[in-house]
């Protein structure tokens, strides 16, 4: 299964009704024209000129907490039962995880403008894990990737060579930075390209069995190439952190982070690796806890809009699901994706399956067996 960022951002012009000249204030914020909306979204993807343009274009109050992880938010939820907030942000593999649990509601769509969202988002959306059963969860709102972030002295890499396995050879020893549950499934891609894994890495989100075969080879190599490890991430602060402070020369990193020290004017940049750049979705779905439900579907419809989505992708590097916003992106937005991305790099995105709760807490126990080695 893939989506390609040509195949999401082909249907924009097609899509009926929609313009750049399209007025910021459109008829879904009749929904919610006062009041407030509490948001938990992952650190670093909402800031205040995101904030203040949509409380100005609804007339919302908008209270953002930032959360650093899949798991802090799904914790976060059960242990509130699906209260405290109108919107959350999930990866789309997670969704299954929260509807198992009951902590989130089924999306109104006819209270969603649907088509502001790229056709293509919205239709594979549903394979990932945002429609359960038949009924839609979550409203898909960007996709972006997880790959090589690499200091450009240090460690240069180009397309078509740089590999996951560049982390792991021996000149970058003490030089790496890398989430520990992520990374197996990084290295994983390179064993499985080298011949090196009993069965393809897929076969490990089918049963705990194929899951228990392929990890166990996956762990012994990382446990055994654990020294490259200066620092290992859990979050966007943390990543960027081993980078900017630790003295990483390389890491497997979002697209996010590296955009970010490069803003800094560090010398890092990001690149997709022979292997498939890891390449996840995710949307905003509403807690059945949800106290101001009509504000957070006002706030889904502005997010959809192409300037919000324009607004979100300049600041953050993660590419957005509205459809037009591509068109007003910022040249420097522009280039930091077609650096990442060259060639056939789209073509060769390796989509997170959906992440059953089995997978989850064995995935968290081989995690922790990395970690401790």
């Amino acid at each position: 299964m893939t989506i390609q960022r040509r195949t999401l951002l082909k249907g924009a012009a097609a899509t009926a009704g929609m313009s750049l000249a399209a007025p910021f204030i459109s008829r879904g914020y009749a929904q919610g024209s006062s009041g407030e909306v509490n948001i938990f979204a992952w650190a670093g993807y909402i800031n205040d000129d995101i904030l203040a343009a949509f409380e100005a274009a609804t007339g919302i109050k908008p209270n953002y907490t930032p959360y650093g992880t899949n798991d802090e938010l799904l914790n976060q939820l059960r242990a509130n039962n699906g209260a405290g907030f109108d919107i959350i942000w999930p990866s789309v593999d997670r969704v299954p995880n929260y509807v198992e649990f009951g902590l989130v509601q089924e999306i109104d769509e006819s209270k969603v403008e649907v088509a502001k969202c790229l056709p293509s988002a919205w239709e594979n959306s549903a394979k990932f894990g945002a429609v359960v059963d038949g009924k839609r969860y979550q409203v898909p709102t960007d996709w972006g990737t997880e790959a090589i972030a690499y200091d450009k002295d240090q460690a240069p890499l180009e397309y078509g060579t740089a590999s996951y396995g560049d982390i792991w050879k021996e000149d970058m020893a003490g030089k790496g930075t890398v989430r520990a549950h992520s990374s197996l499934v990084g290295l994983g891609l390179w064993l499985e390209a080298e011949g090196k894994l009993p069965r393809p890495l897929l076969d490990a989100f089918t049963s705990p069995e194929a899951q228990i075969e392929i990890f166990d080879v996956i762990v012994a190599e990382a446990v055994a190439r654990k020294g490259n490890i200066i620092q290992f991430w859990n979050n966007e602060n943390e990543a960027q952190g081993a980078f900017r402070v630790n003295g990483a020369a390389i890491g497997q990193t979002w697209d996010s982070t590296a955009a970010a020290l490069g803003k800094e004017g560090l010398p890092v940049g990001f690149i997709a690796p022979k292997e498939g750049a890891l390449a996840w979705m995710e949307g905003v779905s509403i807690p059945t806890g949800a106290a101001n439900v009509d504000q957070a579907y006002a706030f889904i419809n502005w997010f959809l809009t192409p300037e919000a989505g324009a607004m979100y992708s300049n600041a953050t590097s993660i590419n957005s699901t509205a459809v037009g916003a591509a068109d007003l992106l910022s040249d420097e937005a522009k280039a930091f994706f077609a650096a990442a991305y060259p060639g056939d790099a789209l073509e060769k995105l390796w989509w997170w399956p959906i992440q059953e709760s089995w997978y989850v807490t064995k995935r968290n126990e081989y995690q922790d067996r990395f970690l401790s080695a």
